[in-house]
């Protein structure tokens, strides 16, 4: 039997150090192909290239057989993977590994996990990584043994249809990680701002801040998981119906 055809993409470039670590630890699990985009696309989330044309080249890229980059989003790099480059549908989707968190209600604008949630989409199992580290110097070793025990489990059971998992790592040393929490989402959300400034023409233009709040309160959800020194993992899709509210609606007076 062939080995197994892993696809890899993230949302920092082709180019960051999180996806060369990601590639370092899936290499041995199989044939590894990176399609990725050729710059940063931090919270472009399911976001498509539809009003200029899309392209991409062939790079050098250790410790694959095929590595693309592309001038799209994540999801462009997906559609072009499995639909264009790949002569077979991969066996598993890995994504990251994102340089910062996309936990609670950073997950709907993360490009990491938007290539995780194209991939299961496309009914593969797929997976988005993310270390708490924003730096470009993040340190990633602490966490590849995780992420390998995590892509073995994957690739051993594999995941329902329509359904990716999202890996949160605490930035700490591989002593101090308490375990793997299988977990919800928290519930929060950002208190955003837009900060008004001039350029040097003398232009207004606008830079978006906030801070993130959280409204939790219990200890099953992933924000805990990692405020208490374990990498929470919280099964995802993309159905985003409100499955509570549908019987009451329908008694409304329509």
């Amino acid at each position: 039997m062939s080995k197994p055809l892993i696809l890899v993409c993230n949302d920092d470039g082709v180019f960051a150090p999180g996806i060369k670590a990601l590639v370092s630890a899936v290499e041995q699990f199989g044939e590894v192909v990176v399609v990725a985009p050729d710059s940063p696309q931090s919270g472009q989330g399911m976001s498509i290239t539809i009003n200029h044309p899309l392209r991409y080249r062939r790079i050098e890229f250790k410790g694959t057989s095929q590595a693309y980059t592309c001038d799209g989003t994540p999801v462009d790099c997906m559609k072009l993977a499995v639909n264009h480059i790949l002569k077979r549908k991969p066996d598993l989707v890995v994504s990251g590994i994102n340089h910062g968190a996309n936990s609670s209600v950073n997950v709907k604008y993360s490009g990491t996990m938007s290539a995780a949630l194209e991939g299961c989409m496309e009914k593969i199992p797929s997976i988005g990584f993310s270390l708490l580290d924003h730096s470009i110097e993040a340190n990633f070793e602490p966490s590849l043994p995780f992420v390998q025990k995590i892509v073995k489990l994957v690739l051993k059971r594999g995941l329902p249809d329509f359904t990716c998992l999202n890996v949160n790592i605490p930035n700490i040393s591989s002593e101090l990680i308490k375990g793997i929490k299988v977990c919800r989402q928290a519930n929060g959300n950002w208190t955003e701002e837009l900060e008004e400034r001039t350029d040097p023409m003398g232009e207004k233009y606008f830079w978006l801040t906030g801070k993130f709040k959280s409204y939790d309160t219990g200890m099953d959800h992933d924000l805990w998981a990692l405020e208490n020194g374990y990498i929470s993992i919280v099964p995802t899709h993309y159905d985003m119906t409100n499955h509570t509210l549908i019987s009451p609606l329908s008694r409304w007076e329509w």
